[in-house]
């Protein structure tokens, strides 16, 4: 076993292949300020009175991101709700969804082969949709309103269209050949009707 100088030593340390960096995935919570107290504790009283310290534990720099996601949650409601006291209502419902997809989103980003998840998110965003056809389809000036406070572009779901397989070619095809032959075995009668109606047609004029 050849021992290396602590130059080459050093050189081969200094040559080493860099570890590339995972970019850092901009989030839909980067927008809510540290310093902004959790949702159980924004109205306590005696809040104001408190420690630094104890205030800072408090906040949202040492909350999970399940606490952020209630406060962005609640703050995506406010901007849709029809009343203070609207819980259920389909905007909020919107809400709420939208919440859900955007973290979804980040989650897929980050862990892309998370199979359940997206499962999930396709399944909330089917049902997101939905609440949206029915809003524009009843209350348009809403469901204007709910897309822009909560920044979606919906797009109209695409036209309806038939797989076409070969037992649909086959049963076309089918009726087309009955349907002919029909027509063919109803011909006599209907020109027979078409020369009473003429022969009726003359004898009134005369």
């Amino acid at each position: 076993h050849q021992v290396c100088s602590p130059f080459i030593q050093t050189a081969r340390w200094y040559a080493r292949p860099v570890r590339r960096k995972r970019k850092d995935i901009p989030s839909h919570l980067d927008d809510l300020p540290p310093t902004m107290l959790k949702k159980d504790y924004a109205n306590v009283p005696i809040i104001n009175s408190v420690d630094d310290v104890v205030r800072r534990l408090l906040s949202l720099e040492m909350a999970s991101q399940k606490e952020k996601m209630k406060i962005k949650t609640q703050q995506l409601v406010e901007k849709v709700r029809r009343s203070p006291s609207d819980n259920g209502s389909f905007e909020v419902q919107v809400a709420m969804l939208t919440a859900k997809i955007r973290a979804y989103e980040e989650h897929l980003q980050r862990h892309p082969k998370d199979k359940s998840n997206r499962r999930r998110m396709l399944m909330d965003i089917d049902r997101r949709k939905k609440l949206l056809a029915y809003l524009r389809r009843v209350r348009y000036d809403t469901f204007e309103n709910t897309c822009k406070q909560l920044n979606i572009q919906y797009t109209l779901p695409p036209p309806y269209s038939r797989r076409v397989t070969k037992r649909w070619v086959v049963k076309k095809a089918f009726c087309l050949k009955v349907f002919q032959e029909a027509r063919k075995l109803k011909a006599p009668e209907r020109l027979k009707q078409r020369r009473e109606w003429q022969a009726r047609a003359r004898a009134a004029k005369e």
